[in-house]
C-alpha cells in the first residue's frame, strides 16, 4: 500500500475489518486451527460514567448498524439517543464469534466517543436551558470524524453546527458568524459587519464578533449604532489573557445597549465553555458556542465482554454471566436490569414493564429503525425535560 497522504482509515477499510487490534486477528487464527468457533452471546457496558455523570445519552448505534450489516449475527441495542445508566447493557450481539469478532475495536470506538460527545451536549443542553446552543468544536479534532463529532453534538441537544460537511450528513443550514481574521483584514469591526452583510444570505442572523481590535462595549455600541436593527447580536469570544469576569463585562455591555435603546441586541459567547461555565453566565447571555469541551467529551468507557457461550450463561470473573436486558415501567420510569431470556413482568407500581432493548439486525438484515439525526434528538429533547445534571 502506498504512502497515506492523510491518516485515517477509508470506509472500505473500516468494513473489512481492518482498524481491529491484532490480537483478534491472532484469536481468529487459533479459533480456526482448532475448529473451535462457537455461538456466543456478548454486550457493551460500561460499569461508570466519567465525572461522576449519573446518566449518558447513547449515540453511535446507526454506524454500528451499517458495520455489523450482512453478518449472519442478530444484535439489539437500545434506540440511538436513549438515556441510560451505568451497569445497563446497550448493545447485545448473537452469532459464531468468528463472523463478528474482528469488529469489536470498531464498534466499540464508534459508541464510546460519540456517546461522550452526545453526553457532553446535553448537558450543555440543560445548563443553557431554551438559549441557543451551537457546536463550535470541529477544530479541535481530526477532521475527518466532524460529521461524527457535530452529528453527535446535535442529537445530544445542540441547535446547529458549523462544518458544511456536517451539516450535509445531519440534513441541516450550518450555522456560524464571522472570524477574527474578516475584522483584522477589513481592519474595522464595523466595516466587518457591513460586509457580512451584503453577502450573507437574509435568514442568516446578524451576530458581530466584538472583541478583536478595542473594548467590547465601546466595539459593540459602534456596531449597534451602525447596524441598527439589522444587528441582531454580537458575540463575546475575549481572550483569557483579557476577560477578567466575563459576566461582568457582559452585565456593563447590556447596561450600555438597553440605556441607548438597543434592547433587541443578543449576546452570545464562546471560548472555553462548558456546562459549569453556562449556568455562570446565563442571567446574561442568549446563547452559546461550545467548543473544546464538546469535541474533547470524555469517552464513555464501554466493553463488550461474552456472556454466553453456546446457549449457556459464561462471563469472566467480575462480569455476571448471561445476557441481559433493561426492564423499564412506562407509568412511573423504575428500571431494572435482567435476564434476557425472561419476561419484563410487573413494576411494584403494577403496571406491566417493557423490553427497552430492541432488535436492529436480524441475520445480517437492519430490521431495526434508524431515525434521522433530528428525530433523533427530539427523542433526547424529550427525556432531558425535568431530569438535571446530577440525576
Amino acid at each position: 500500500m502506498g504512502k497515506r497522504r492523510f491518516h485515517v482509515a477509508t470506509e472500505e477499510e473500516i468494513r473489512a475489518g481492518r482498524v481491529t487490534d491484532v490480537y483478534f486477528e491472532r484469536t481468529l487464527a487459533a479459533i480456526e486451527a482448532r475448529h473451535a468457533d462457537k455461538k456466543v452471546v456478548g454486550e457493551v457496558r460500561t460499569r461508570a460514567l466519567p465525572k461522576g455523570w449519573p446518566w449518558g445519552v447513547l449515540a453511535g448505534i446507526e454506524e454500528v448498524a451499517h458495520l455489523l450489516e450482512g453478518l449472519d449475527i442478530r444484535v439489539w441495542a437500545l434506540p440511538e439517543g436513549s438515556i441510560f445508566w451505568p451497569g445497563e447493557p446497550v448493545l447485545t450481539i448473537e452469532g459464531p464469534y468468528s463472523l463478528f469478532a474482528r469488529y469489536e475495536t470498531t464498534f466499540l470506538g464508534m459508541l464510546c466517543q460519540a456517546t461522550g460527545i452526545a453526553t457532553k451536549a446535553a448537558r450543555c443542553r440543560l445548563a443553557a436551558g431554551e438559549r441557543i446552543l451551537l457546536s463550535f468544536g470541529a477544530r479541535r479534532m481530526h477532521p475527518a470524524i466532524a460529521p461524527m463529532i457535530e452529528r453527535a453534538g446535535y442529537i445530544g441537544g445542540c441547535d446547529g453546527v458549523s462544518t458544511l460537511v456536517a451539516a450535509d450528513v445531519i440534513g441541516i443550514p450550518p450555522t456560524g458568524t464571522m472570524p477574527h481574521a474578516l475584522i483584522l483584514i477589513l481592519g474595522d469591526t464595523l466595516e466587518a459587519a457591513r460586509a457580512f452583510d451584503e453577502v450573507v444570505p437574509p435568514e442568516v442572523k446578524r451576530i458581530v464578533l466584538i472583541d478583536t481590535l478595542a473594548d467590547e462595549k465601546f466595539e459593540t455600541l459602534r456596531v449597534a449604532e451602525g447596524m441598527g436593527d439589522k444587528l441582531y447580536g454580537v458575540r463575546f469570544d475575549t481572550p483569557f489573557s483579557r476577560r477578567g469576569s466575563l459576566r461582568q463585562l457582559m452585565e456593563e455591555v447590556r447596561w450600555e445597549l438597553d440605556l441607548r435603546g438597543y434592547e433587541h441586541v443578543k449576546f452570545f459567547a464562546s471560548g472555553g465553555l462548558d456546562e459549569e461555565r453556562i449556568l455562570e453566565l446565563n442571567p446574561v447571555c442568549d446563547g452559546y458556542g461550545v467548543g473544546t469541551s464538546l469535541a474533547n467529551a470524555p469517552t464513555i468507557d464501554f466493553a463488550f465482554d461474552l456472556v454466553e457461550i453456546e446457549g449457556k450463561p459464561l462471563a469472566k470473573r467480575g462480569k455476571k454471566s448471561g445476557a441481559k436486558f433493561i426492564a423499564r415501567c412506562p407509568a412511573c420510569g423504575a428500571r431494572e436490569v435482567i435476564y434476557w431470556q425472561r419476561d419484563p413482568g410487573r413494576c411494584a407500581c403494577g403496571h406491566d414493564r417493557e423490553v427497552l432493548n430492541r432488535l436492529l439486525i436480524d441475520r445480517g438484515k437492519i430490521v431495526g429503525e434508524l431515525p434521522s439525526a433530528t428525530q433523533v434528538r427530539s427523542y433526547v429533547l424529550e427525556q432531558l425535560v425535568g431530569r438535571t445534571l446530577v440525576s
